[in-house]
């Protein structure tokens, strides 16, 4: 059995809320409170006995009976939606605050990325910046000079590192202090959110360099909304919700539970009242949903499985060719595909008045892993009328998990690219030359 890296038994976590903590008073603020007492009082007469009424407090549980244990080497990712208690987790492994009750042992050196650009003095250059933060993460002044030259090309400002920081912007403080975090050495990295940081390309170069980390046999937690970030990057997930453990397992298992446990807000929309629904007076869409070969409404797609965008509509007036059509858009907003309805039975046939269902399937193998917006639309082709257009119908998830049984094999780095069919491919050996 592997070594144990966490160890989080029965941990939970309240805070008080509806009620303002007594800040740190200095003198100045003690003499002024004794001199403005009676003007306050005489204040209170007139507004009433009950003017100075305090707040009632409340409690909430961030964190609720929590435990879980977590080996040396693995790559884990906490999910959940807002609220759920991800951060308070990280915090309390991180030794930032204290559980309420509970324990969570800790064993070996541990880097955190929770709060990206704490220790940094607006007064001092991104040079000496580097330097101070470094120190704060608990690197040795012979180690930032070291790493210094890597630290500042992975950040990519390098023409302002003899700049004050108080001139940057967020964006570039945030890449600086990433990029110190980043090469901290630790035994157990704690990564909170670290892709919201920078710009597309920069986020890719985070994932990787907490790949780098993970490969060697160091432990990672990361907490991502990002979900093929969290099915890429770690072979194991926790699901929070409403500071309780929901789910423990594969990260693949786990993300697909999280994004079809909601009540379909991405996966699937109504328009109940035809009166305000996409469309005119010829037809009306009235729903949309992303459903899987049985038939059941997902946020998840496994990529080897088929997909189908089933379209609902209404005819109010006969005698127009409608087709129904829908187009994806990546995460990248790049255009994957359209698909227009060419069924043979309704292909250039005016559709009586009614209620219909339209379903385009998408095979299994063939998007790339992402996420996935759809664009459903109407339109009669003679004459050309585009009877509504609904970006942003729906959307949902492509994850491709590391079987080594789709097209992406035994490669566990980006594979670009706006589709990703497995092809058939056939090699010969020729000669020996």
């Amino acid at each position: 059995m592997s070594e144990l890296a966490i160890r989080v038994e029965n941990v939970s976590k309240q805070y008080r809320i509806g009620q303002g903590q007594d800040s740190f008073k200095t003198l100045r603020d003690t003499l002024s409170n004794a001199l403005l007492a009676p003007v306050h009082r005489v204040a209170d007469l007139f507004r009433g006995q009950n003017a100075r009424v305090p707040k009632v407090s409340e409690t909430v549980w961030a964190l609720n009976d929590i435990s879980f244990d977590i080996k040396c080497g693995e790559l884990v990712g906490i999910i959940g939606c807002n609220g759920a208690g991800k951060s308070t987790l990280l915090r309390i492994l991180a030794r930032i605050t204290e559980p309420t009750a509970g324990s969570a042992e800790i064993r070996g050196r541990v880097g955190s990325l929770l709060e990206v650009g704490t220790g940094f003095h607006p007064e001092l250059t991104g040079r000496e910046n580097v330097y101070l933060n470094g120190t704060i993460l608990g690197m040795k002044r012979s180690e930032i000079e070291r790493k210094y030259d890597e630290i500042v090309a992975f950040s990519g400002v390098e023409k302002f590192m003899d700049t004050p920081v108080k001139h940057y912007s967020s964006g570039m403080q945030m890449r600086l202090a990433f990029a110190v975090a980043a090469h901290v050495e630790p035994e157990i990295l704690l990564v909170d959110e670290a892709l919201a940081v920078g710009d597309a390309a920069f986020q890719k170069k985070c994932l990787s360099k907490m790949q780098d980390v993970g490969s060697h046999g160091r432990t990672v937690l990361f907490v991502s909304h990002n979900m093929t970030a969290i099915t890429r990057f770690c072979q194991r997930a926790i699901l929070l919700n409403g500071g309780k453990l929901v789910e423990d397992g594969p990260a693949h298992r786990v993300v697909s539970h999280y994004l079809c446990s909601g009540v379909g807000t991405m996966a699937a929309r109504r328009w109940t009242d035809p009166r305000t629904a996409p469309g005119n007076d010829v037809v009306r869409l009235r729903g949309v949903r992303v459903k899987t070969e049985d038939g059941a409404t997902t946020d998840a797609v496994d990529i080897r499985l088929p997909i189908g965008i089933e379209v609902e509509y209404q005819v109010i007036k006969p005698d127009y060719t409608l087709v129904p059509h829908f187009t994806f858009f990546d995460q990248d907003d790049v255009c994957v595909l359209t698909s227009l309805d060419l069924d043979p039975a309704w292909r250039g046939r005016a559709r009586p008045v009614g209620h219909y269902v339209s379903t385009g399937w998408i095979p299994g193998n063939f998007l790339a892993e992402g996420t996935m917006m759809i664009e459903v639309a109407m339109r009669t082709i003679e004459p050309d009328i585009l009877h509504f257009s609904e970006a942003n119908a729906v959307g949902f998830q492509v994850l491709d998990d590391m079987a080594g049984d789709t097209a992406r094999g035994d490669w566990r780095n980006d594979i670009p690219g706006a589709v990703r069919p497995l092809l058939e491919w056939q090699t010969e050996f020729a000669s020996e030359d």
